[in-house]
């Protein structure tokens, strides 16, 4: 469709997207089949970094989910790629090899990628976040740190994919820091360590403790329950605020997503059979220092495990520092997008829907900026990369002036609202005790 977009003096200027994970290349392979020229920035020394730092583990979805449609087209069109068989479920490895890599490489996609480009910070040139005027006319200005040191770039509009991935929430109760955290960094992991690979050594022959309630946390409990197995002087203990362990096995064999739901299945094995030792409703305040190792403290200055290691599963948060000049509407909540955190917050929607959506939730007031993926998710624990192929291509299609194909529906999500419930391990004729939506919960629910 011919592009409806106006004539303006910032057109000469790319488009930046920050960050060169799955989303953020699937902007960029948008914005170069609309003839928009992408430049993509990228904090790490490769593409997808964040991906790769967890790349030992498995996705919840098959590959037919993970293949952004423009990018599949650019590669079709400019390589011999071959497409990966659509059931198989990959590992996130699989996912930055066997496409993200190849879809880099392409002639129409390298000039434009630069790596080790940390932005620094995104506002409107000659424009702080308290002057007015025709502030949406000028262009934005990205202060980004690179190997030959800061640059200033002028684009017309920004899409920041940059994630959340190496924002981690802290381990304190509270979203704050626990007493201790600090001084012992060494001794905690945030995120997914490969604890069967690169990082055995690590947790082999030690008390680790797990804190947090999802996906990333069962992983690495998982993984470490199969170190455990392995090694009787490893041993595994699992730290949840919630104080219903039931929630926390997942839909099993009723999630349509069959390996979300099979980590819930064999978490809960791993409980039952006594390899894990599970905390509930423990909130942590504080690390102590003791002569057997790290004494883990609770919020009424309760002393409850004393640990070797610690691993931090307990989400992650926007980086929001630098868009500090910026004139964002953010949901008080999620710290999403104004318009989309309603939409998503777990406090309401802990299973339940949500609603494929592009342009017009993600939009600010500034225009022309845009957060998507998992950063547009801010705090929210939701989030499937399909979701995000459909946020870019709404708002590239917004940036290109074709408002029709913006505000068009183009994305089909799997049934997948057992989340948090106990629906795995009741009789297939007994009513949902524990969950919030049993089988029929509508496309695209929290359980991402």
């Amino acid at each position: 469709m011919e592009s409806k977009k106006m004539k303006h003096s910032n057109d000469s200027l790319p488009i930046a997207v920050i960050g060169a994970g799955p989303v953020g290349l699937a902007a960029a392979a948008n914005l170069v089949e609309r003839g928009l020229q992408p430049l993509i920035l990228e904090a790490g020394t490769r593409v997808a970094a964040s991906m790769w730092d967890w790349g030992h583990v498995r996705l919840f979805t098959p590959w037919s989910f993970l293949v952004d449609p423009a990018s599949r087209r650019l590669l079709e069109a400019h390589s011999d790629w071959q497409a990966p068989k659509e059931d198989y479920v990959p590992y996130a490895k699989d996912l930055v090899t066997e496409l993200l890599d190849p879809l880099a490489e392409l002639d129409v996609m390298a000039p434009y990628i630069k790596l080790e480009h940390t932005v620094v910070s995104v506002s409107r040139d000659g424009h702080d976040r308290m002057k007015g005027g025709a502030r949406n006319e000028a262009p934005f200005l990205l202060v980004v740190d690179t190997p030959a040191g800061a640059r200033r770039i002028k684009v017309q509009a920004v899409i920041d994919a940059s994630g959340t991935w190496t924002t981690p929430n802290p381990l304190g109760a509270g979203g704050v820091l626990a007493d201790g955290e600090r001084d012992f960094q060494q001794k905690v992991r945030y995120g997914m360590p490969d604890v069967l690979g690169r990082e055995r050594s690590r947790y082999q022959g030690k008390r680790t403790l797990v804190v947090g309630s999802g996906h990333s946390a069962i992983g690495s409990v998982l993984s470490l329950a199969a170190l455990a197995e392995a090694d009787d002087a490893t041993s595994v203990t699992w730290a949840v605020r919630n104080t219903d362990a039931t929630t926390l096995w997942g839909g099993g064999a009723a999630d349509e997503i069959a390996e979300r739901g099979a980590l819930g299945t064999r978490v809960h094995q791993a409980v039952n059979s006594g390899t894990v030792t599970l905390l509930t409703g423990l909130s942590i305040s504080a690390l102590r220092e003791c002569p057997g190792g790290i004494e883990v403290v609770d919020v009424d200055g309760v002393g409850h495990t004393v640990v070797d290691e610690l691993v931090v599963a307990t989400g992650s948060r926007p980086n929001l520092d630098m868009l500090r000049e910026l004139r964002l509407e953010l949901d008080v909540v999620t710290e999403a997008s104004k318009a989309l955190g309603p939409l998503i917050d777990p406090n309401h929607h802990s299973c339940g829907s949500v609603p494929p959506h592009g342009a017009d939730e993600l939009k600010h007031p500034e225009t022309g900026f845009y957060m998507v993926g998992m950063k547009s998710y801010g705090r929210a624990p939701t989030f499937l990369m399909r979701t995000g192929f459909e946020q870019v291509r709404s708002v590239v299609a917004e940036l290109a002036g074709d408002f029709e194909a913006a505000r068009r529906v183009e994305l089909t999500l799997p049934t997948t609202g057992v989340c948090s419930t106990n629906l795995a391990f009741d009789e297939p004729e007994t009513p949902n005790q524990g969950g919030c939506c049993g089988t029929t919960a509508q496309a695209g629910s929290c359980c991402g």
